[in-house]
């Protein structure tokens, strides 16, 4: 089993703390599809035949594509992939662009599950982010999708914003909750040097987010959701029973995926390679048939850490198997690794080793003291 990222690098406008790959000129989607289209078929034997169990659009914003482009990149993935009958196939959209007949476009296509990206359900704060849509218009995107039969919905939230109380957060979450929608992604605001929002706080033209109010965010959510239905399987993210995210869930537990598009990663559990950042890079050395990706072999301390920083984001943790395939003593090592820590932030079985609700909080910082060097 194996799953299959799709980079669409655009977006009509740029908002203020985001730094992924993307651009707001959408004059060149044309080319940028047919070179998608031929990294497929370049790529098509990197997965070594494994059939596919995810397919993910992400962005920027892939709803700004024609369907009729999204449905030759899944006819192409077809010609070259064996596709289980019942993969997941997600496409990430912002509410402005879901009419009623773009979602009726996107399910007879065999899209699946939408990935929206509502951010708020606050204008205030939607306009501080530069989003184009409003709170009303997410709200009845959502709507729509479930009217049309759309049962596997994900929504992006995001938190710590400056400025941003403990009411604002209950109100969101209690917005999200009322949709009846079967997952959550809530992230906390990061800085990122080059953005509007990065350069407006190295001006000191805005607050940088109170590290202790955006924990105490975190612990409404790790509160509120799963009082609600929703299990807290990764860091960020919440879902109803069924409705893991298996893509995403592929990221976290090791198994291999293969990106398509500018600045796509790819992973199959021995090397991890990425595509050039540029668009246009990308499309001419396609064309050209020159290399468009640099490549990286995992070392066994890379994959090790690898093992311990994705698995302690997730309800499964670190999982004992998987690090003795790639060192045999790996595991003692690291549950002496522990010892010297509160023990009350993690949770450790015979063959796990997850992280407490408390452990949670710094979870990053865990991961890295537990690394091999």
């Amino acid at each position: 089993m194996a799953g299959i990222y799709i980079h669409v690098p655009f977006c009509r406008r740029a908002c203020h703390y985001c730094d992924f790959h993307f651009t707001t000129n959408l004059k060149n989607t044309d080319s940028l599809v047919k070179a998608i289209l031929n990294e497929i078929e370049i790529q098509k034997d990197y997965l070594n035949k494994e059939s596919i169990s995810t397919i993910y659009f992400g962005g920027g914003t892939p709803s700004l594509l024609p369907t009729s482009d999204i449905q030759l990149i899944l006819d192409k993935i077809q010609d070259y992939h064996s596709v289980d009958n019942d993969a997941e196939v997600t496409l990430e959209a912002n509410p402005e662009d879901l009419s009623i007949d773009k979602l009726k476009e996107l399910k007879s296509i065999g899209i699946n599950r939408l990935s929206l990206g509502t951010q708020s359900f606050i204008d205030a704060e939607l306009k501080w982010m530069n989003r184009m849509h409003t709170a009303k218009q997410a709200t009845e995107a959502i709507k729509n999708a479930q009217k049309l039969g759309f049962d596997n919905i994900s929504i992006d939230l995001i938190f710590g914003l400056p400025n941003q109380t403990k009411a604002d957060w209950e109100f969101n979450l209690d917005a999200a909750l009322k949709l009846n929608i079967q997952h959550i992604s809530s992230y906390g605001l990061t800085i990122e040097n080059k953005t509007v929002l990065g350069t407006r706080v190295a001006k000191g033209l805005e607050k940088v987010p109170d590290d202790a109010l955006s924990s105490t965010f975190f612990e409404m959510n790790m509160s509120v959701l799963p009082a609600n239905g929703f299990e807290h399987y990764e860091i960020s993210n919440f879902a109803k029973e069924g409705f893991i995210s298996k893509h995403n869930s592929s990221y976290w537990r090791g198994i291999s995926y293969l990106g398509l598009g500018p600045s796509a990663h790819s992973f199959n559990g021995k090397t991890r390679q990425w595509n050039v950042k540029s668009n246009a890079a990308y499309v001419s050395k396609i064309s050209e048939g020159k290399a468009f990706f640099e490549l990286e072999k995992l070392t066994e301390t890379d994959r090790l850490n690898e093992q311990i920083m994705i698995g302690l984001r997730t309800k499964w943790g670190i999982e004992k198997d998987k690090i003795e395939a790639i060192k045999a003593d790996a595991w003692q090592q690291i549950k002496s690794g522990i010892s010297g820590f509160d023990a009350s932030n993690f949770i450790l079985s015979e063959n796990n080793l997850c992280l407490s609700r408390k452990g949670k909080l710094v979870a990053d910082t865990l991961a890295a003291e537990l690394f091999f060097e």
